[in-house]
């Protein structure tokens, strides 16, 4: 017999967006149950932001010391010990892991049950042996890798982001299928550590980033030995002996040890039922108006499940906007092209809002401001001068968009995130004073850089040769 289970809101899955929409309404007063078929904290904690991001806070620190020579400390090749490396990534999340776990939740209210939902009418979820009614579902179920059928690919051996954390032997060479952020993050890091990496990319490398800014990543990914395969569909997959061979469309080959597909990710809908919801779906994905309800307006999606950009800041905004539009009663509408986007290679490549490309496209008036950080006092300290800050502004001075790469870059994108919330004119960087030496300079110095025709022109010469008068 199936117990029932009344609530006021069933959340399925608890990844960053789930759990957030979990505590956020429990901690009101609401009667929550949150479903987990997986491990608490989703693809972030698990497979994806967490693992990597200590993965290439290790990477960073060997390359660190094979470039200390610059600064009169003699330069060494590390000695790399890959399984405590990865008893370092292991240990940062079973760190973080208690924010997310069973234990919290339920001290927070929350009825956790740990099985797979799905949809059994318009407002029921069954999951194991409950059956949850729901005044509200929210849909938070993430996203899987995305295998393409390579002919072959099913005979061999092969990792995806939710699967390379568990490797402890180091590479001798691993190839890596997809030239996006999470290909590119993985390949670098793995360099760094001392295996040989090979990107095979269809397209071009970050093809979704500015141009002038992925020039920048290209040329250090090249200089510290990442072989980069461009516009190179990978054709089939070989077995040669204990190696595995990614034959191209061009003709050409590339042998490894090891291989990793990272092409992107599709939301997981499978087996939810959907129909028995009345839940459609538009091209594979869920169709959303600009609340987040789907076409049973009791449900609601987030994160990526709900299509759009995949990244664990737009799912926690997304749980806000629930608890605004569920709890508050407040229309409020989902913000995705607010939400910077970051790639964590070195150098960092950070973008919020409309590039010079996509300006350039859309036919409208704009302005690009930018500043160098070989003009960066703090760069050139830290011998560390790669990239640059570039503005999008339009009329009026309205910021439209940034892009900076650069060491860092994830943190100084944060000041243009902000500006375009709030509708902050790109005045508001030449307001502000800016701490030296820092890196944070260069977007007050793009600001000044956008005023600087107008500042030093003959019409302003000749307005402080009238007020000079009055000396």
């Amino acid at each position: 017999m199936s117990r029932k289970i009344d609530a006021d809101l069933c959340i399925i899955g608890a990844g960053s967006g789930g759990l957030s929409v979990a505590a956020g309404a429990a901690q009101l007063g609401r009667k929550v149950v949150l479903i987990e078929k997986g491990e608490m904290g989703g693809d972030c904690l698990n497979y994806g932001c967490v693992p990597s991001k200590a993965l290439i806070a290790a990477a960073a620190r060997a390359q660190e010391m094979r470039d200390a020579g610059g600064f009169g400390v003699k330069g060494v090749e590390p000695e790399i010990d890959f399984p405590a490396v990865m008893d370092h990534v292991h240990a940062v999340i079973a760190d973080i892991a208690p924010h997310d776990s069973v234990e919290r939740f339920e001290s927070l209210g929350v009825t956790v049950i740990r099985a797979g939902g799905e949809f059994i009418g318009p407002r029921t979820v069954k999951a194991g042996d409950a059956e949850i009614t729901a005044k509200r579902i929210v849909i938070a179920t993430g996203s899987s890798p995305f295998v393409p059928p390579i002919p072959g690919l099913d005979g061999v051996s092969y990792f995806t982001n939710e699967t390379i954390f568990e490797n402890r032997a180091r590479p001798d060479h691993l190839i890596v299928i997809g030239g996006g952020p999470i290909g590119v993050e993985l390949a670098q890091a793995h360099r760094r550590l001392g295996a040989r990496t090979t990107i095979v990319e269809a397209d071009t490398l970050l093809n979704r980033d500015d141009p002038e800014a992925v020039e920048v990543v290209r040329t250090r990914l090249k200089i510290e030995g990442v072989d980069i395969r461009e516009k190179s569909k990978a054709l089939r997959v070989e077995k040669e002996g204990d190696l595995i061979r990614l034959v191209l469309d061009n003709g050409a080959a590339v042998v490894g040890s090891h291989l990793l597909v990272a092409v992107g990710r599709r939301a997981n809908l499978s087996g939810l039922g959907l129909d028995k919801a009345g839940i459609e779906l538009d091209g594979g994905k869920l169709r959303l108006d600009a609340r987040l309800r789907t076409t049973n307006r009791r449900v609601y999606a987030i994160g990526d499940a709900a299509g759009g950009l995949q990244f664990t800041h737009v799912a926690g905004d997304h749980a806000s906007t629930l608890v605004k539009n569920i709890l508050f009663k407040a229309p409020a509408k989902r913000r995705d092209a607010l939400a910077p986007r970051v790639t964590y290679c070195s150098p960092e490549l950070a973008s919020i809002g409309i590039s010079e490309s996509e300006a350039q496209k859309s036919g409208a008036a704009y302005t690009v401001a930018r500043w160098p950080l070989a003009d960066n006092d703090r760069a050139r300290a830290e011998r560390d001068t790669q990239g640059f800050v570039k503005a999008t502004i339009g009329k009026g001075g309205r910021i439209l968009g940034a892009t900076v790469v650069g060491a860092g870059a994830g943190d100084l994108i944060a000041p243009w995130s902000l500006a375009i919330a709030n509708n902050l004119g790109i005045r508001a960087f030449t307001n502000m004073i800016a701490a030296y030496p820092t890196r944070s300079e260069i977007s007050k110095r793009a600001a000044g850089a956008y005023y600087t025709p107008t500042l030093f022109s003959a019409r302003t010469r000749r307005l402080i040769g009238l007020l000079a008068t009055f000396d």
